[in-house]
């Protein structure tokens, strides 16, 4: 698994994201909540992720896509370590639960936490 975020790995159904919110699990590392469901894709992809921040705690489009661009790219760095023999196929959702902004180190830290205990959760083995 190589370090981009393509296009092909970005949760866009609306379909799946319903499904994914009704019938997934979550595990949490504050600030950040994963919600995941193990799902099948049409595509040769492992993993379907998308990020959201609440639009309740963060009122202006600048700072909600501010924190997205963090989560994503926090992501985006530390998948390939954490997903590379992962053997079956998963939508994710990572939320920001936060209530203040937050740097990069800092969500990078605990996207690693969340990572960790999600592979905990599913029995697989840590990188």
């Amino acid at each position: 698994m190589d370090q981009s975020f393509k296009k092909i790995e970005k949760l866009k159904s609306q379909k799946l994201i319903e499904k994914l919110f009704s019938e997934g699990k979550s595990v949490a590392v504050y600030p950040l909540r994963l919600v995941y469901l193990k799902t099948s894709f049409d595509d040769p992809i492992q993993i379907k992720t998308g990020v959201s921040v609440s639009k309740r705690n963060f009122k202006t489009a600048v700072a909600r896509n501010r924190i997205k661009r963090l989560m994503r790219e926090a992501y985006r760095l530390n998948k390939s370590k954490y997903f590379n023999n992962i053997p079956d196929q998963y939508a994710f959702m990572i939320l920001y639960i936060g209530k203040t902004g937050t740097d990069f180190q800092t969500i990078s830290k605990k996207m690693n936490t969340l990572m960790d205990v999600f592979l905990k959760h599913q029995s697989l083995p840590k990188p």
